[in-house]
């Protein structure tokens, strides 16, 4: 596998079985000027992505990105279990400190974050469970994460299969994607936290207007959710990992069944819903997601690529497209940063890539 350096650049400067379906350094510079940036090769002419530039490197098993008002990120360790800030300009890191509680192991650890009303929330492993906290976050560059405070507990664990993704959605509800961990039957098990689509208030209680009543549960029927991202008009999209035969997009409704185990991929069965896209396992292996400019951008761990997938309202509007295959390694999460750019996160450093210098390390993207 070949990965190019990556240069450092100005946002102005010029221009996705066990891993088949599984899944603080010192501060960063200033960016310098560049070199114009490569553009991946893709048959279409418009939705085409740059990588113009790193913001922060040697980071050790990234896996969360969340932005902070202001630009600046934090970004999750899953197995030094710390959070860092990182400024969203020079790409300078604070460590923020340590997650107590967190006890990493296989897919599990310190996992997904999302920010809201000056609080951190996590998705991480214990002893026990899989569970989602909130820590009070100042939000100044002395500040220090304040102790966890449970929002939601007992969300099954497992060395495979843990989920991790957080998110709020534009209805002010929390999101989170979880796993079956391995033992299948707790996907279709509408009592169980595992392999389902979870929404609550911010205070972990069941949102109003959720399909089951007193339940979190929005959705089930899921293997291992990592991805979630919502287009302009509030439809949300999730991504999760196949067994052996296909990966899957979802356009995520309340209530209904996405099918795992009883099938994987499109089945055209009564009572499943079907994926919007699915790929081979050996060509993605999906973690995080983002919208912008008219599509789902799809962050591939096994595929080493990163998914284009157009979209006009609740349908695929053309093929998936591959970008930056091999290029950077294995890649864990994409989050939107406005204006058609992107941030990228690569992991080389999660026990399964082959890390290089620098690795791993949060990439500036552009979409033209």
């Amino acid at each position: 596998m070949s990965r190019p350096v990556v240069v450092k650049a100005l946002w102005g400067a010029a221009v996705l079985v066990l891993v088949a379906g599984c899944s603080s350094g010192g501060s960063g510079g200033a960016p310098s000027a560049a070199p114009p940036p490569s553009v991946s090769s893709s048959p279409s002419t418009a939705g085409r992505v740059a990588v113009v530039g790193t913001l922060a490197e040697d980071l050790k098993s990234p896996w969360g990105l969340a932005e902070l008002p202001g630009g600046d990120l934090l970004v999750s360790s899953r197995d030094e279990r710390t959070v860092t800030r990182v400024d969203g300009r020079t790409g300078a890191k604070t460590l923020l400190g340590e997650v107590p509680g967190v006890v990493p192991g296989g897919e599990g650890g310190l996992l997904g974050l999302a920010v809201r009303d000056g609080r951190v929330y996590a998705y991480l492993t214990t002893a026990s469970d899989n569970r989602i906290v909130r820590m009070r976050y100042g939000g100044g560059r002395g500040d220090r994460l304040g102790p966890p405070e449970p929002v939601l507990t007992g969300i099954p664990k497992g060395l495979v299969h843990d989920g991790g993704r957080i998110a709020f959605g534009p209805d002010g509800m929390l999101y989170a994607g979880t796993g079956e961990t391995g033992r299948t039957g707790l996907a279709q098990d509408r009592a169980s936290l595992g392999g389902k689509i979870l929404r609550m208030t911010p205070e972990g209680r069941p949102a109003p207007g959720n399909p089951f009543p007193g339940s979190v549960v929005y959705s089930y029927g899921h293997r291992n959710v990592q991805g979630l991202a919502w287009d302009p008009e509030g439809r949300l999209w999730a991504a999760e990992f196949g067994q052996n035969t296909w990966d899957e997009l979802n356009l995520v409704e309340p209530g209904r069944n996405y099918g795992w185990p009883e099938v994987e991929g499109r089945a055209g069965r009564a009572g499943f819903t079907d994926p919007v896209a699915q790929w081979p396992t050996s060509e993605a292996s999906p973690s995080g997601i983002a919208y912008a400019r008219g599509a789902i951008w799809m962050a591939a761990l096994r595929g080493e690529r990163l998914w284009r997938v157009p979209v006009s309202g609740a349908k695929r509007s053309g093929e998936p497209e591959a970008f930056l295959t091999g290029e950077y390694g294995r890649l864990r999460t994409v989050l939107a940063a406005g204006g058609g750019r992107l941030w990228l996160v690569t992991s080389e450093t999660d026990t399964r890539g082959t890390p290089g210098p620098g690795d791993d390390r949060i990439l500036r993207l552009e979409v033209r």
